[in-house]
């Protein structure tokens, strides 16, 4: 998704005027700095003063140094530079976070899909059974080791038997329909076949959660989009610039939406195949 200034990209009014000069015998009062752009080996710098005209700066053979900012405040007197460094470094962190985020949305939708049982035993369909564990709300599988000894029973075995009561108490009030045997060391659970019916509705569920990550994903580009403006806003991107960066953010966004339709169809599948 990265997006880097092609050798003639501009950067509009990226360097603006603060405190100006009052007299005609210091530097002149900029009432507009117009724009710069850049290009292999020079940057040239537009300025509308009033009372002057003056032809545009040209500063050469100093871009590849990264002394323009510095060479343009020291001539002028009165500028505040922002470096195409410093611009990459936030455009930058804009991406990793976006990706970070969707990763994050993926793994999310996978973990809600795992615990939806299918036909068969899978220890994920666990992972939100909570435990009322000595006063304190915990996950399951945080307290007991969870196995599947054949394809339609899962057996839990607690790495403290005091817990059994509480976990087959949990397992009971739990949405999974399964009835726990408690032997007094370990807990058996036998998963009884799915109607047709159930499959169906075990459906709609799944396709509600896919949905769920897709709105995910589009407030992460909607965030991400927000960060462009705002770096429009202040001068540090152009109107176009922004226009590449959100085609390239839509493109990552189809990847992600990509995704999530592809786990749902299998999971989909999986449930619907008896």
């Amino acid at each position: 998704m990265a997006t880097t200034f092609s050798p003639a990209s501009h950067i509009r009014s990226i360097v603006y005027a603060a405190n100006p000069p009052k007299t005609r015998s210091s530097l002149p009062d900029f009432q507009n700095v117009g724009s710069w752009s850049a290009s292999k080996n020079y940057v040239k710098l537009h300025v509308a003063a009033r009372g002057f005209s003056w032809k545009p700066i040209v500063v050469k053979q100093l871009w590849k140094k990264r002394q323009v900012g510095i060479y343009i405040c020291k001539l002028i007197g009165v500028l505040r530079c922002a470096t195409i460094e410093e611009i990459e470094k936030e455009k930058s962190l804009i991406e990793k976070d976006v990706k970070e985020r969707m990763e994050k949305t993926i793994e999310n939708v996978k973990t809600s899909f795992n615990s939806i049982r299918t036909g068969r035993a899978n220890p994920a369909i666990l992972d939100k059974v909570e435990v009322e564990y000595y006063g304190t709300p915990v996950i399951l599988k945080s307290i007991a080791q969870i196995s599947t000894p054949d394809s339609s029973s899962l057996l839990v075995q607690p790495y403290d038997k005091s817990s059994l009561k509480a976990i087959e108490k949990a397992l009971v009030a739990s949405d999974l329909g399964m009835t726990p045997n408690n032997d007094g060391e370990v807990i058996r659970l036998t998963l009884p076949q799915l109607t047709s019916e159930r499959r169906k509705e075990l459906s709609k569920v799944v396709s509600k959660q896919a949905e769920e990550g897709k709105v995910a994903i589009r407030n992460i580009r909607r965030d991400a989009i927000k960060s462009y403006e705002k770096l429009e806003k202040e001068k540090k991107l152009s109107e176009d610039n922004v226009k590449d960066l959100s085609s390239d953010l839509q493109k990552v966004t189809d990847e992600y939406m990509k995704k999530i339709d592809s786990i749902f169809k299998q999971k989909e599948k999986d449930l619907l195949t008896v």
